[in-house]
């Protein structure tokens, strides 16, 4: 019984344009500007950032309360409601739209990730998919919300947690991968 093996071969590796909305040069000015202003530990200044983000086509409400650290991959997929909290050194890997809602808090060292690698091919392709956080989430420090996922209004993802699959409104997971673990109750 003689099988083929099948590789990975990262040469025929085709990004396949997940950059839309930007050309070259936006992308590069992006990058620069990210690292010296946006993510710069020296800029305490969220108007400025703010101010930064929708020059770069990011869509954001008001009182958007941005860290130090934070990266955004691409602000031209970005779209964030009001009073939205992103905290230090959380990063929203976003190769297509991530949409936030209103009041939702990204916590310290948290991950957006809406694209990964197709492994079954060999060019090992992207599968891109996007993220929404409804109204009321909070994705907790260093958690991850993988392509995708919805987490719906007022559901919570548990510290170092890792979400696969869709949360439930007003529920709490945990885990790798997350599940859920009971309801989220708000008293007053």
């Amino acid at each position: 019984m003689n099988k083929k093996v099948k590789t990975v071969y990262l040469l025929s590796f085709n990004p396949n344009d997940f950059s839309k909305g930007a050309n070259s040069l936006k992308q590069m000015l992006w990058y620069f500007v990210n690292a010296f202003f946006v993510r710069a530990s020296w800029n305490p200044f969220m108007s400025v950032k703010v101010g930064l983000l929708k020059m770069f086509g990011a869509k954001i409400g008001k009182g958007l309360i941005i860290k130090n650290n934070v990266t955004i991959k691409f602000p031209w997929k970005l779209t964030v409601g009001n009073h939205v909290w992103l905290g230090e050194n959380c990063w929203i890997d976003n190769l297509e739209q991530v949409v936030i809602g209103n009041n939702v808090c990204i916590s310290q060292g948290a991950l957006l990730l809406t694209g990964n690698h197709d492994y079954s091919v060999s060019s090992f392709d992207y599968r891109n998919a996007p993220i929404v956080l409804e109204d009321g989430v909070w994705i907790g420090a260093k958690s991850t919300v993988c392509s995708g996922v919805t987490c719906f209004s007022h559901s919570i993802l548990t510290v170092g947690s890792v979400a696969t699959k869709n949360m439930e409104a007003y529920t709490i997971y945990q885990g790798n991968p997350a599940i859920s673990i009971r309801k989220r109750e708000i008293t007053s």
